[in-house]
């Protein structure tokens, strides 16, 4: 979080300066936040047209998390926290390969995007015990 230095200075909207909202952050937890709801409605959503493709709404969600994800590793390395920026980045690269892995209908990329979440959550634990 910021705070603005001087009084005059700030967005220019009040409820986000009242908050103290970055918009950086923002928008990833807002992507990653609607990710995560498109992946739970998919037991009670029906399929969604979008042009002409019909799409799930957890094919959906693939897309959005990689979206969110991608832009986190942009936020946390501009800022300097590196393990961040590189957790989200790794995250990013597999939802991507999730989501042309199953468009392409490709299991072997589907099944080294899953690995690749499974190491990528393996490194940030190993990490995590040495803090």
């Amino acid at each position: 979080m910021t705070r603005a230095s001087d009084p005059g200075e700030g967005s220019g909207n009040a409820l986000v300066d009242a908050l103290d909202v970055e918009s950086g952050p923002a928008v990833v937890g807002l992507l990653v936040g609607v990710g995560g709801l498109l992946f739970l409605l998919e037991p009670v959503v029906a399929p969604v047209t979008i042009g002409s493709i019909r799409a799930r709404p957890v094919a959906l969600s693939t897309i959005v998390l990689a979206a969110g994800f991608c832009l986190g590793a942009l936020v946390f390395l501009r800022r300097g926290r590196r393990l961040f920026g590189v957790a989200h980045g790794i995250f990013g690269v597999a939802w991507a390969g999730v989501a042309v892995g199953t468009a392409a209908r490709s299991g072997a990329i589907v099944i080294g995007a899953v690995v690749l979440v499974v190491a990528g959550a393996g490194v940030l634990v190993v990490r995590a015990r040495q803090w």
